[in-house]
């Protein structure tokens, strides 16, 4: 075996034992021989290695079954971070997320506006440094900053080519300028991608499940996962089920075409609607996703006409769950985003009926349907999510992060609660 084989072999070992220990939550070593295929003496020497970079650590022992107790295994959860950032108009959404998925803090500033690229590039860059100074986060423990929002990204995935919004980064070298600005590196994604990666990387979805992220803030689109890796397509544009036609004949869409489900029955759609039967939304002007909000509370609170308007909408977004599901065959679903932040109890049991009657594969396995217990701020989760992937449990990607970035392991880090 040459050298270079050698290494990619070695990475994937331990790739397969950081996920496998991080979805597992504790494991012993003989679990993991188990789990991974592995051989016992690979498993040992990647574990002894993780633990001596500080990523791994032993919690005790297992209840003996007969023989020597087991010791276990688990991540260290502080001996990494990751900053996430959700770029939206309607508000910038940071996290840091330590080793486990765990949200360290969280913060929510204006949106962009009508702000310029370079502009945006020093205020994220800004607020980055104060969120990580104010919660005491070394900045040699952060492994990098995922950033993420709406639209179709280039290939490879250095910037959006057309974006509904923020629509001046559209085209912008955004991961040259913000890893100039923060001394950094810089991934850029889909936010519903990045949405589907929090969810997985967070727990409670299994490594072998076929698992989508239905997800809706301003616009509608999907993540997917199979085997815990993420389903990217060509360009990393796969999941964008919110430009699937359903009405030949329906509106014009702002990607070009005509009739997708985010035209005919999204958060921007349901609104004007609403808007047309002289539902009071407050003033105009304001992000679709604040008088998407204002709606569904009043759907909530039983306003005929706007639960009418949301029904509407959830019967789409039922077709959209449905073409997902059985295109990708999936098992698993989860709601997640701001609008089904604030909506997805009224959305949730439209989408389980017609997946129960509709799913292709029904007679063959079950489809689980749930809400996210973070969707507002899940594409943020799942921007950190991406770097403690790309960096720790490298996969094939059309995210950027550099091969040469190393991190040194300080002994703790205080963190806010």
């Amino acid at each position: 075996m040459s050298t270079d084989s050698g290494g990619a072999q070695q990475t994937r070992s331990r790739s397969a034992i950081l996920d496998v220990v991080r979805a597992a939550g504790t494991i012993s070593r003989v679990e993991l021989t188990r789990a991974t295929g592995l051989t016992g003496a690979t498993v040992s020497t990647v574990v002894r290695r993780l633990i001596d970079e500080g990523l791994i650590v032993e919690v005790g022992r297992a209840e003996s079954t007969g023989g020597k107790p087991r010791t276990l295994l688990r991540l260290e959860p502080l001996a990494r971070f990751a900053v996430g950032v959700h770029l939206d108009i309607a508000g910038i959404t940071y996290v840091i997320a330590n080793l486990g998925g765990g949200v360290v803090t969280r913060w929510r500033t204006a949106g962009t506006g009508g702000d310029a690229a370079e502009e945006i590039v020093s205020r994220v860059a800004r607020e980055v440094d104060d969120m990580m100074h104010r919660v005491d986060v070394e900045r040699d423990r952060v492994l990098g900053v995922g950033v993420v929002g709406p639209g179709p990204l280039s290939h490879p995935a250095a910037a959006w080519t057309t974006t509904p919004e923020p629509a001046r980064l559209a085209g912008f070298a955004l991961v040259d300028a913000l890893e100039s600005a923060l001394g950094m590196p810089v991934l850029l994604d889909n936010d519903a991608t990045a949405a589907a990666v929090g969810e997985y990387w967070s727990g409670g979805i299994e490594s072998t499940a076929s698992f989508g992220a239905l997800y809706m803030a301003a616009g509608v689109g999907a993540g997917v996962l199979v085997d815990g890796s993420v389903y990217r397509g060509s360009s990393s544009n796969a999941g964008e089920i919110g430009h699937v036609c359903v009405d030949l004949t329906g509106p014009e869409c702002w990607c070009g075409s005509r009739g997708c489900v985010e035209a005919v029955a999204g958060p921007a759609a349901v609104v004007a609607a609403a808007r047309a039967r002289g539902v009071d939304l407050g003033p105009a002007g304001r992000p679709a996703t604040e008088d998407f909000g204002t709606l569904a509370r009043a759907a909530l609170r039983g306003d005929a006409v706007a639960s009418s308007l949301l029904t509407f909408s959830a019967r789409y977004l039922a077709v959209a769950a449905q073409t997902l599901a059985t295109v990708m065959d999936l098992d698993h679903i989860v709601l997640t985003g701001p609008a089904f932040a604030v909506a997805g109890s009224l959305y949730l049991p439209v989408i389980e009926d017609h997946l129960q009657r509709t799913f292709f594969a029904r007679g063959s396995h079950a489809l689980r349907v749930r809400l996210s217990s973070s969707a507002h701020e899940a594409a943020a989760i799942g921007a950190a999510a991406l770097v403690l992937q790309s960096e720790l449990v490298p996969r094939p990607s059309a995210v950027r992060m550099p091969a040469e970035h190393t991190v040194a392991v300080a002994s703790s880090v205080p963190v806010e609660r």
